[in-house]
């Protein structure tokens, strides 16, 4: 008989892909077919033993139909790669025990919903999805079947009550879905504002100080330089609040999307999920599922409660991007200007010491306000801020007066 390759390797990339994701499928069925198979004939259990050898024939089922519909696109008849006994023989699972193998067993179903669920989106082959379907459903049938062999047919231990269990159990679940989410801890409109004044008084208070070391506080030049800056500043520092609050928001809102499939991909994994956190929070197993399911109830709600706890933030914690950039924008300009106010009315040294004097007494207002936002004493952080602005304005001043004397 001919060898197929050459054939295969003229049918369309198209086809060729969707045989290689079916392929894979199949294998993946047969390696849980192998698992299955194997943890039944060792479990001493009758009703997990044979709970475990129905849902092996189920997982064979499974694979003859991707197995059926490989042939019908001009494929060849899979051949199995892994072991005879699949996953039941990892080192994990020997080492964790019958039960840690149930339990990594059911990982592996709620991730055979979710590369399956992706696959509804993916291919573009009818005959293929109809499959996918019959088989996600089968598979959420799985997963319960096997949350209910871990938690009724196995007696608790006195050491699973503790934190560290469904913290782990929580890591793992993280772990599998591909991501973990970033806390985010936003002060408001008043951090804007602050880190505003900050930005445009350091900045302005140093371009003040060394074009006044270099013309000797020329007025007409500092005003300048200072007005100059102070736009520049405040243009930058709106536009890069808006950007990051729009960013921001944006990334939530993916991070949210990406909830929300993966409540409507593998609705028992997303309780579970919540379950653990609550449980890490110190809340009982039993109780944290009963919270659960009674959220659950509503899809939006399990969404918002789920979004809550993986990202650490809510839609009405984000900052306004459009407030976030006027605020920036005007707290810069208002920081910025207070270096050169000093320079409208007077020229010289007299104008560089009242624009030190200011834009010290400034520094400190802001680092004492900064206290709204942080736990520090507004003393301390005054000082802190005062500081930094005299070294800052000490070292422009000088680099000023040597620029000065090169150019002249």
């Amino acid at each position: 008989m001919a060898d197929p390759k050459p054939e295969n390797t003229k049918q369309p990339t198209k086809q060729r892909k969707l045989l290689a994701a079916l392929e894979a499928n199949w294998q993946t069925e047969m390696i849980g077919y192998y698992t299955y198979r194997t943890l039944s004939e060792r479990d001493d259990d009758p009703l997990r033993k044979e709970t475990l050898r129905h849902m092996a024939e189920a997982e064979a089922e499974h694979a003859a139909l991707w197995a059926k519909r490989i042939l019908e696109l001009g494929g060849t008849q899979p051949r199995y790669t892994g072991k005879v006994t699949g996953d039941a023989d990892s080192l994990a699972n020997r080492l964790g025990g019958q039960r840690m193998a149930l339990r990594r067993l059911e990982i592996d179903e709620s991730r055979a919903i979710a590369l399956y669920g992706q696959q509804l989106k993916e291919l573009d082959d009818e005959p293929s999805l109809t499959v996918l379907r019959q088989v996600i459903e089968e598979e959420r049938d799985h997963y319960r079947e096997l949350s209910s062999l871990i938690r009724q047919r196995y007696p608790r231990r006195a050491h699973e009550r503790e934190p560290s269990k469904p913290q782990a159990l929580l890591n793992e679940l993280l772990a599998k879905r591909n991501g973990t989410g970033t806390g985010r801890q936003t002060a408001g409109w008043i951090g804007d504002a602050i880190y505003g004044v900050n930005d445009g008084l350091g900045a302005i208070f140093g371009i003040v100080s060394g074009v006044s070391g270099a013309t000797q506080g020329t007025s007409k030049y500092v005003l300048l330089a200072g007005i100059a800056g102070m736009i520049a500043s405040a243009l930058s520092m709106g536009s890069g609040a808006y950007l990051a609050a729009k960013s921001e928001r944006e990334i939530y809102e993916a991070e949210v999307e990406r909830e929300r499939e993966a409540i409507e991909m593998n609705g028992p994994e997303a309780r579970e999920l919540l379950s653990l956190y609550y449980q890490v929070k110190g809340l009982p197993e039993d109780d944290a599922d009963h919270v659960v399911e009674h959220i659950a109830k509503d899809k939006d709600q399990l969404l918002r409660a789920l979004a809550s706890e993986r990202l650490k933030s809510t839609e009405e914690a984000l900052r306004n991007p459009m407030k976030s950039a006027v605020s920036g924008a005007l707290s810069t300009a208002i920081g910025a200007f207070i270096p050169i106010i000093p320079f409208f009315f007077l020229t010289g040294y007299p104008a560089v010491i009242a624009s030190a004097v200011v834009s010290l007494a400034a520094h400190f207002a802001v680092g004492a306000a900064k206290s709204l936002i942080t736990v520090r004493s507004w003393w301390a952080s005054g000082m802190e801020m005062t500081l930094v602005g005299a070294v800052e304005g000490i070292v422009t001043y000088v680099i000023g007066i040597g620029l000065g004397r090169l150019g002249a």
